[in-house]
């Protein structure tokens, strides 16, 4: 095919694009305005602890079905490891107590009638309310949705909600929790085996991604930063970059996967998410303990989960704004107080780094998630993708790579 598919932006959403449309004989040029392709999806060697570490931890799910497919496309999905059943193991720092919640395979969740498999203190009939979530009016928030208290909602719902959602549970959106859930909880333990990238998500996502595309002749161009769109009466008939422009022809299309404030100055009077929430990740270059998971939850601490790499330890801390401002070895101290208090480890501070991301996704209330626009817009030629346009789920990783599957499957069949 001769006409051109210009991609804006190389974070998930746009290399999800790319590689589908190269797959299907499209003529690609992606372009990115940094140094690097992944967006908040990255890794980096970081020379405070002398190693390569990811911009922060992401955990992906059997039954993320985009993802997983975008993995087998580029061929690295044999890079997620997990546990090879569906299983997380907490601790609560409270009370000390551990246990380890264990999904059987099927979507009749037996697993709740099995005291050894549920969470501790909880019985059956507490699950009951869970549904009311599934079936939640519109514009709802999960605070009204359903009470955020009890064991149930401490141990289980808050803790999935926060680290999907990004946001204190009961200012959520009902809708996105429910999705969540859906996908997860209400698919079985099949869709529920949790999975990471132990050689870091630039050498799992994004390094194979652009080898693939690299082998089916599309361009990459990284220091390409979009400066501005020029429309004709219905299409985009120029990108301009500053100081040069790159015609759009009458046959090629346009993707714009960058962040929803960029895409609004580039776009006037597009509508998107204004509010965001940040993510706090710290990463210590130290060995696990032998025993310790892959993936740890951790309540009532500011820890909140536990990822054990080669030769690291990271943390992931969800809605972290109100950390944005502690000083730096005064945070790495305090996440480490924890860490080894739950892993046994010297409490002596391991070579350390602090990685703070405040605007890691749209804040995900219900208010916000109206504002999501379609990946359509009213340019026939120009097309969504991102984490933050309306995929139905959280901004997550596979809410990345559906919009990126989205956009590319709408430019394939324009007539």
């Amino acid at each position: 095919m001769t006409a051109t598919v210009h991609i804006v932006g190389a974070g998930l959403a746009g290399l999800s694009a790319a590689v589908r449309l190269a797959a299907a004989g499209r003529r690609v040029v992606v372009h990115e305005a940094t140094a690097f392709a992944g967006g908040r999806c990255r890794s980096y060697h970081d020379a405070a602890i002398g190693m390569t570490i990811d911009n922060g931890n992401h955990l992906l799910l059997s039954g993320n079905h985009a993802a997983l497919g975008y993995l087998r496309g580029i061929g690295a999905a044999h890079r997620l490891v997990g546990p090879p059943t569906a299983e997380f193991s907490f601790i609560d720092l409270a009370s000390r107590e551990r246990w380890t919640l264990r999904f059987n395979d099927g979507r009749l969740p037996f697993w709740i009638f099995d005291p050894g498999r549920r969470v501790p203190g909880t019985r059956a009939r507490d699950y009951l309310p869970l549904a009311r979530l599934l079936w939640a009016p519109p514009g709802k928030a999960v605070g009204e949705v359903i009470a955020c208290e009890g064991l149930i909602y401490r141990r289980l719902v808050e803790p999935l909600i926060l680290a999907a959602l990004n946001i204190d549970p009961p200012q959520g959106s009902a809708r996105l929790a429910a999705a969540v859930i859906r996908e997860t909880l209400a698919a079985g333990g099949r869709a529920c085996r949790p999975l990471i990238a132990r050689e870091g998500l630039g050498a799992t996502l994004i390094e194979p991604a652009l080898a693939i595309l690299r082998q089916r002749g599309a361009t990459v161009h990284l220091h390409h930063q979009l400066r501005a769109l020029r429309f004709a009466a219905e299409c985009v008939e120029a990108l301009d970059f500053g100081g040069a422009a790159v015609v759009v022809a009458a046959d090629d299309a346009v993707i714009l996967a960058v962040p929803p404030y960029a895409a609004a100055t580039l776009v006037g009077g597009l509508d998107v998410p204004t509010e965001f929430r940040a993510i706090v990740n710290a990463h210590f270059r130290i060995d696990a303990p032998a025993d310790e998971p892959l993936i740890l939850g951790v309540l009532n601490g500011t820890v909140q989960w536990i990822f054990a790499f080669p030769g690291r330890l990271s943390v992931t801390i969800s809605a972290g704004d109100r950390l944005l401002d502690t000083p730096r070895e005064e945070l790495a101290r305090a996440i480490w107080s924890e860490v080894a208090s739950v892993t046994g480890l010297p409490a002596a501070l391991p070579p350390w780094q602090i990685v703070r991301e405040r605007r890691a996704t749209f804040a995900a209330t219900p208010a916000q998630d109206a504002r999501r626009p379609g990946a359509r817009t009213t340019w026939r030629n120009l097309v969504l993708a991102g984490d933050w346009t309306d995929t139905a789920l959280p901004a997550t990783i596979e809410g990345a790579i559906r919009s990126g599957n989205r956009a590319a499957d709408l430019i394939a069949h324009q007539p």
